[in-house]
């Protein structure tokens, strides 16, 4: 094994190729040959200096890969070289060599290929924690999904409809034939419509169960306005702003419940808890074809930057991939 490999690097705010040290798996971890890498918004956070890596990770970009696994630690009993593996990590995935914790890696099915096996951890298991182990959704339910044709809210609407619960979703109109082919019962149009007005006329005033938010202040008085009794909103991320003056009234009076969560600082026995209760769900839903991977476009890793310009224009729909050769 080469001392260095060939890694994407971030320099003034810009991703470059360089190399950089070959990471050594430690107790408990695999050494992937990485084949592609999902990206996520928090890389572009990471890369314009606003969302550092958590104590002890890799500062490369990359919270999620798929590839090969070439050495195991010390410890790893049930994962052998060779295997195709799919996983969460804290940092590192943006390079030809990865550290996935044996504990965070699941088994890639024979019917996907590397890319797409790249394109589920993140998002699936974000959907997985906000809608199953925080909101606690049921069959028969109602969620309202923001950012509908997001890698997130594509993950959540197949969820939500896999569990028995009715999907609606807000995303640009370009956007609804995705989101209704994945199962979403009403797709509201955020630019031209106000989607709590359109919630309480679909909903006969009642509103619905669940709301997941990536909005925050901008959405904050219409999320509590969409909520029915008893209603639960988790928020995800604050793309909106994280101030606004609003109305408490609502909480008390539809005894609402909110949740805010993060995924990548959590310890690791609760990131290990979350894929095996996740992966026992998704993997024979992903054989089945119930649940996809929703991939908008793979790119060749030299060509990270363009990726991430992309992303920034929010014209994706679904997840966009990195592979390496």
């Amino acid at each position: 094994m080469a001392t260095s490999m060939q890694a994407l690097l971030v320099k003034d705010g810009q991703l470059h190729t360089g190399q950089w040290p070959t990471p050594r798996p430690g107790p408990g971890e695999l050494l992937v040959a990485v084949k592609a890498a999902g990206i996520n918004r928090a890389d572009l956070l990471q890369r314009q200096g606003h969302y550092p890596p958590p104590e002890g990770a890799s500062p490369l970009l990359g919270l999620e890969v798929a590839g090969l696994v070439q050495q195991l630690g010390e410890g790893v009993t049930d994962w052998k070289v060779g295997d195709r593996v799919f996983g969460l990590l804290p940092g590192g995935g943006y390079a030809h060599y990865a550290l996935l914790h044996s504990q965070l890696a699941m088994r890639i099915p024979e019917e996907l290929d590397f890319s797409q096996a790249a394109a589920l951890p993140e998002v699936f298991l974000t959907a997985w924690q906000a809608l199953v182990w925080l909101a606690r959704l049921q069959a028969g339910e109602q969620v309202l999904i923001h950012a509908g044709a997001s890698g997130v809210g594509t993950a959540a609407i197949q969820l939500a409809r896999a569990l028995g619960a009715t999907p609606w979703v807000t995303a640009s109109a370009g956007k609804h034939p995705l989101c209704r082919e994945l199962g979403a019962g009403l797709c509201i149009d955020y630019k031209t419509e106000d989607f709590a007005e359109r919630v309480a006329q679909e909903s006969g005033g009642r509103g619905v169960d669940v709301i997941l938010d990536f909005i925050g202040a901008g959405y904050w008085q219409q999320n509590l306005q969409s909520l029915a009794l008893d209603g639960r909103l988790v928020l995800l991320a604050f793309l909106g702003g994280t101030r606004t003056e609003t109305n408490l009234a609502p909480l008390l009076r539809k005894r609402i419940s909110v949740f805010g969560s993060t995924l990548r600082s959590r310890p690791l026995a609760y990131q290990a808890a979350l894929t095996k209760d996740l992966a026992a769900f998704l993997l024979p839903r992903l054989k089945s074809g119930e649940l996809q991977p929703v991939l908008h476009r793979v790119y060749p890793w030299q060509e990270a930057a363009s990726a991430h310009q992309e992303m920034e224009q929010n014209a994706t729909a679904g997840k966009l991939v990195l592979a390496f050769s």
